[in-house]
């Protein structure tokens, strides 16, 4: 992801910039109406330990790449495509507060069938960050979860 970042140009730099500028605009107008957004916090079952680990192929490629240079090749082939997707793809609710700069938190209020937590995230609206605690104290205290462990 370095290489990738010392590859982009600064026109794609501030064409992203803005684009994070538009999401950040659009979410304040939400919170004109609403107090809070709920969403998830993952799109999928916890991942297991280990999922994200680059296979030792495409690490030893990766090296080859940003110590040549050479890794703007890369955004002509699927392959950086499917490292975003496998990366973020699990987790694409959280993205809008990391990038727009938003309070949010997330309290882990369900779990599998298998005992492994499932968050819910809730989104404020710049400043909220005491809202957000409120909140999560209450709901603590209906549904507690400080006792809860994961299964090995």
């Amino acid at each position: 992801m370095a290489a990738l970042g010392n590859a982009t140009s600064g026109v794609d730099y501030l064409d992203a910039v803005e684009r994070r500028h538009q999401h950040a605009r659009r979410l304040s107008t939400y919170f004109d109406t609403y107090d809070l957004l709920l969403t998830p916090t993952l799109a999928t079952p916890p991942p297991k330990v280990g999922e994200f680990e680059l296979p030792a192929a495409l690490r030893v490629a990766a090296d080859a790449l940003l110590r040549t240079g050479t890794a703007r090749l890369l955004t002509r082939t699927p392959i950086v495509d499917d490292m975003v997707q496998k990366n973020l793809g699990w987790v694409p609710y959280t993205q809008l507060a990391n990038v727009t700069g938003r309070p949010a938190i997330s309290l882990p209020l369900h779990q599998t069938a298998d005992g492994l937590p499932l968050g819910v995230q809730l989104v404020a609206p710049l400043g909220g960050e005491t809202l957000l605690l409120q909140l999560a104290a209450q709901l603590e205290e209906s549904v507690p979860w400080a006792d809860r462990v994961a299964p090995l």
